[in-house]
């Protein structure tokens, strides 16, 4: 006897890597009676259709979120509250009400003054990537071994974070629960200041008169060529969440700049010492991540150089 799929209906509003890996995975896994997606583009949508992923796609937020027992805003953080306005009105009492967003301070502080006290708001972000985007770039395996986070507020119905929690189990993703204000710490410095960096160290080899685009793009070595592969992830996204959590992010980038001028002092009095303790404990950083899975010790980020992921 085949068991009743965990939600009855699932609306994804927004349907770019993070929705449709999302919609991948919970069709490979039985999770959906049924499927329902919007996207802000026509064009998206227009290719959802033809991916045949959803069971149905629809043009707006509300009808998407009308009568689903699980609604995930899968768009940038910046949108989320006025998301949340459009459809809290269409929201099933008892839904769960959740999101993708990198930040969570501010996705509480957007969305919580327009839902209504009869869902259950469950904050997630599941810590999973790549650089590309737009709907044809999920894969059903992109959660699979990461953490997804979920980031509940005081007093969140207990049994709607255990059901969240396992559906993303469910698509492969190992679940933490932290309160949003360390969620947005801990992504600080784990995602948000390192696409920072990314984005610096990209935008000042661009930037440089005497070395012509060409030479930058021919010799760039794996350091750069990894930079510039998180260089290339969604502006929209990355603008949003430097703005949504601009006093962690700052935090982190202030003990960032204090390291980098000891560094600094380092290389111009020749303290070689002082270089080689710091790369050496930086070096057993890498070595912890990979030893615990999170990721392989193959070059560039572990990442296959062939083989697209199929839709």
């Amino acid at each position: 006897m085949t068991a009743p799929p965990l939600f009855r209906r699932i609306a994804l509003i927004g349907f770019g890597l993070i929705g449709g890996s999302i919609a991948r995975a919970a069709r490979a896994q039985g999770l959906a009676g049924e499927i329902v997606v919007t996207a802000r583009s026509a064009k998206t949508r227009a290719r959802v259709t033809e991916l045949g992923i959803a069971d149905r796609v629809v043009d707006t937020n509300a009808e998407a979120a009308s009568d689903a027992d699980l609604v995930i805003l899968c768009i940038p953080v910046g949108a989320c509250g006025a998301v949340a306005q459009e459809i809290a009105s269409h929201l099933r009492p008892d839904a769960i009400v959740s999101d993708v967003g990198s930040v969570k301070g501010a996705v509480v502080r957007e969305m919580t003054p327009y839902l209504p006290t009869s869902v259950h708001f469950v904050p997630a972000h599941p810590v999973a990537g790549t650089e590309h985007s737009g709907p044809d770039s999920g894969f059903a395996e992109l959660f699979i071994n990461r953490w997804c986070i979920l980031t509940p507020p005081d007093k969140t119905d207990i049994a709607a974070v255990d059901k969240l929690r396992a559906f993303w189990t469910a698509i492969g993703a190992r679940v933490e629960i932290m309160t949003p204000q360390h969620h947005d710490l801990v992504l600080a410095i784990t995602s948000h200041l390192p696409h920072l960096i990314a984005y610096t160290i990209v935008g000042t080899a661009d930037e440089l008169g005497e070395v012509t685009s060409s030479e930058v793009m021919k010799f760039s070595a794996g350091g750069f060529r990894d930079f510039t592969r998180i260089a290339a992830s969604d502006p929209t996204m990355w603008r949003d969440v430097f703005l949504a959590n601009k006093d962690a992010v700052l935090e982190m980038l202030g003990t960032f700049n204090e390291d980098l001028s000891k560094l600094t002092r380092a290389m111009r009095r020749g303290d070689g010492e002082a270089l080689f303790e710091h790369f050496t404990r930086t070096r057993a950083i890498r070595r912890g991540i990979v030893e615990i899975g999170q990721d392989s010790a193959a070059p560039d980020f572990g990442r296959l150089q062939t083989g697209a992921k199929k839709p």
